[in-house]
């Protein structure tokens, strides 16, 4: 029995059909984010391996793939898994996200690039997830980030820009929850946690939707904290707004960063956007404010972001205010359909068997030069799953060719099923 051949787990195939939907979108985010002021550039799949295992990616880290050094001996082997250090046998390493890339492109261009940079990435990343729906190894980001303005400005360009896209895909019923790290912060001096707990704690918070208010709380206890209060906290989190600090702050609340989200708010009044303080982003690199867009028919957020000042410093020495937005195009793509306007210019010409190849391609170019996308198939026996086949690549309309036709105008175009 032959040996099914498959692409590696957790990385697809796209038939021709996906691909020109893929492209489809990627294009319109790209046009979407180019008319806001960003400007494209491209960084290397892979990364130093230090870089890659700097403690700024979180979790994310250990899914990094890494790639072995050249020239390695079974001594070197031995040594490193004696040490226990496995990371010692590379040098290099996929990038699992285009953050870490850009700071890195950042401290090397830095003195080619204008004050205020805005940068557009639209990649692949990889990352060792277990696969499942919604999550694969090899995925694309379409990321814009602006570096070098600290003010609130750099947060309403990414969250125009990013609403915008998602308007042009025709992805209704999106919005944005938005909290901001000193918030987070607030919360955990609130709860006494001390500060080498403080990243556990917020990845335990982070599972709230997932494991309940008494999930969190029997794994906050799991590491020590005193719990007292915290399930009425977390309660009283679930149900805040844009109300939160009406008629009395609580004690969680930063008042000076939840000012700042208002009035990011009052800047944006054409967005939807939702306090949550409970919103956590794993990534261990961000410092103020974060925001992950949400979808009314899904558990999951379709990409997300937040200010990050701190990263760029780690490789230039001097602090550079950053921040970022990040759509996940797989998750997204999976909403749209296909383009509607791509289907109905491609066209199959279905010729007879005999028909002269110089004037078939005579009139697919004519076709081609009137601006329509041009497929010439030979008739078969079955007809119908030549057409089938057709419409499952995404073409709209076919046409029959006899050998006597002379022209376009000859041709009778009729519609293809979906």
């Amino acid at each position: 029995m032959a040996t099914p051949v498959t692409p590696p787990r957790g990385m697809r195939d796209f038939l021709p059909a996906d691909k020109a939907s893929r492209e489809h979108a990627l294009a319109v985010i790209r046009h979407s984010f180019t008319a806001h002021g960003f400007d494209e550039i491209e960084t290397p799949v892979m990364e130093d391996s230090a870089r890659l295992h700097s403690g700024l990616g979180g979790d994310n880290e250990k899914l990094s793939f890494a790639v072995m050094k050249r020239g390695l001996k079974p001594t070197d082997v031995a040594a490193a898994a004696e040490s226990g250090d496995l990371l010692a046998l590379a040098d290099l390493g996929l990038r699992f996200d285009l953050t870490v890339p850009l700071a890195r492109f950042y401290a090397t261009h830095r003195s080619e690039l204008p004050t205020v940079f805005r940068s557009i990435q639209i990649a692949p990343v990889w990352r060792a997830e277990r696969p499942q729906k919604g999550r694969y190894r090899q995925f694309v980001q379409c990321d814009i980030d602006i570096i070098g303005e600290a003010g609130m400005l750099a947060e309403i360009e990414l969250i125009t820009a990013t609403s915008a896209a998602l308007d042009a895909l025709g992805l209704t019923g999106c919005s944005i929850r938005i909290n901001d790290r000193r918030i987070l912060a607030a919360l955990l001096a609130h709860w006494n946690v001390p500060a080498d707990l403080s990243e556990r704690a917020l990845i335990t918070i982070d599972k709230l939707d997932k494991i309940g208010v008494d999930g969190v709380v029997a794994e906050l206890g799991s590491l020590g904290l005193v719990t007292a209060g915290i399930a009425e906290t977390l309660t009283a989190l679930g149900d805040a707004g844009w109300d939160a600090a009406e008629p009395v702050a609580p004690a969680w609340l930063d008042q000076d960063a939840y000012g700042d989200l208002l009035a990011l708010r009052a800047a944006m009044p054409g967005v939807r956007l939702d306090f949550d303080p409970t919103l956590v982003r794993g990534m261990g690199y961000y410092t103020g404010t974060i925001f992950e867009i949400s979808h009314p028919t899904l558990g999951y957020s379709l990409g997300g972001g937040g200010r990050y000042d701190g990263m760029i410093g780690r490789f230039l020495g001097t602090d550079v205010p950053a921040c970022g937005f990040s759509i996940g195009f797989e998750r997204i793509v999976d909403l749209l359909g296909a383009d509607a306007a791509s289907v109905e210019t491609s066209v199959v010409l279905v010729y007879d068997k005999g028909t002269d190849p110089a004037r078939l391609v005579a009139l697919k170019q004519t076709l081609v030069a009137e601006g329509l996308r041009v497929r010439l198939e030979q008739r078969t026996k079955n007809v119908k799953a030549l057409l089938e086949r057709a419409a499952a690549g995404g073409y709209g309309r076919y046409a029959f060719v006899a050998a006597a036709t002379e022209d376009v105008a000859a041709l009778d175009f009729r519609p293809l099923a979906g």
